[in-house]
């Protein structure tokens, strides 16, 4: 049975030091726990895309989601925060 707790993180960007360690260290702080992870470079962009569990933390996907925008802006990457179900109907062939 799937955890209805599960959330997609998708983070798209020039690479530069810090992004998994800003990013980590936040989820952190809200009880937000990383379930899987996978990251690539590719010709100087940095992608990584995260399943997490928000069954610990306190605020809303919208408000993480607003959070992580901040969070990327400040990075100058593109972060974005989804349900599971929501990311998997959008990536449905």
């Amino acid at each position: 049975m799937a955890n209805t707790n599960t959330a997609i993180i998708t983070v798209v960007g020039r690479d530069k030091v810090g992004i998994i360690a800003k990013v980590s260290a936040f989820l952190s702080e809200h009880g937000i726990n990383i379930e899987d992870i996978s990251q690539t470079i590719l010709s100087g962009n940095f992608v990584m895309m995260m399943s997490v569990d928000t069954s610990l933390c306190a605020s809303s996907l919208t408000e993480i989601n607003a959070e992580l925008q901040h969070i990327g802006a400040e990075l100058g990457v593109s972060i974005s925060m989804m349900h599971e179900k929501v990311f998997g109907a959008m990536h449905r062939i």
